[in-house]
């Protein structure tokens, strides 16, 4: 059986790999990356690398010949370059006829009306279509994503949210990691959606469980989203991100992430990490 992540030096790839070393030998092990120098420290462990990159079709259906089990990680950008970009890989998985294709999607992926959800549903939708066995991870969201909040917090700066009392199903991503790696060196996931999720909380409750770690209260600042946006430009933040992120606080109010499921149980044994003990680990990188 040959294994391949594409995107694996990334944050969340670099962790699948981790968890799949501990399942799997390494010579079942390849990695589809767009530069592979950056991937030597894999080589180095007895893992195949090989090049692919989403914007060169070409690439990708010799990245991933001969492969058993392949996991595609959602690539970055806007929705319009994603969509064009895992299309590729999809094709490319059904050229080379790989024999299982795991995706990285969000939750509730086909219905929901969180803003990235158009580029889930899309690579859904064209994997079933090859035909090929899939198993979609639905991932509702990464605790890091608050990693720069975290240290605001630390600098002095109150919580500050538009999402009201929109619930977030946070879970760490070593957590979606070993998810992922549990399906890929498995069996009988053929066809399957999980919903990974963390307890949904509140941002007064996560910030509630933020204070507990700190030992001291940390004051929650409900704004609208206009003014999160200038907090948030005023904050240094790039303008051209400023819009999604507003566009995430608008969606957690409307309830888009609130997602409870026990899925993380089905695939772990256990539920995701809870974030009041998942916090100290962030807490600390925050700190540096």
């Amino acid at each position: 059986m040959k294994i391949l992540v594409t995107g694996a030096t990334g944050k969340l790839g670099s962790k699948v790999v981790e968890a799949l070393l501990k399942k799997v030998p390494a010579d079942q092990l390849a990695v589809s990356v767009r530069n592979p120098q950056k991937a030597e420290g894999l080589r180095s462990l007895g893992i195949e690398v090989r090049h692919g990159d989403f914007d060169q079709p070409e690439t990708l259906e010799k990245a991933f010949a001969g492969i058993d089990r392949l996991l595609i990680i959602s690539a970055d950008g806007d929705n319009e370059t994603r969509i064009r970009q895992h299309t590729h890989a999809v094709e490319a998985a059904a050229k080379a006829k790989v024999g299982f294709i795991a995706y990285t999607s969000v939750g509730n992926a086909q219905e929901s009306t969180l803003f990235l959800a158009p580029v889930h549903s899309h690579t859904e939708k064209a994997i079933q279509a090859t035909g090929i066995p899939y198993s979609f991870l639905r991932n509702n969201w990464y605790l890091e994503n608050e990693l720069s909040s975290i240290q605001g917090v630390l600098a002095g700066a109150p919580w500050v949210t538009s999402a009201g009392e929109g619930r977030v199903g946070w879970a760490l991503r070593e957590d979606y990691a070993e998810a992922a790696a549990a399906v890929l060196a498995g069996s009988g996931h053929e066809n399957s959606i999980y919903e990974l999720s963390g307890k949904p909380l509140t941002q007064g409750e996560f910030a509630a469980a933020l204070g507990t770690v700190l030992g001291k209260e940390v004051p929650v600042q409900q704004v609208d989203d206009a003014t999160y946006g200038e907090i948030m430009k005023g904050a240094g933040v790039p303008d051209f991100v400023i819009p999604m992120l507003v566009a995430i606080q608008a969606d957690i109010r409307k309830g888009s992430l609130d997602g409870a499921s026990s899925d993380f149980e089905k695939l772990l044994g256990r539920p995701a990490t809870p974030v009041a003990e998942a916090l100290p680990k962030l807490v600390a990188e925050a700190k540096g």
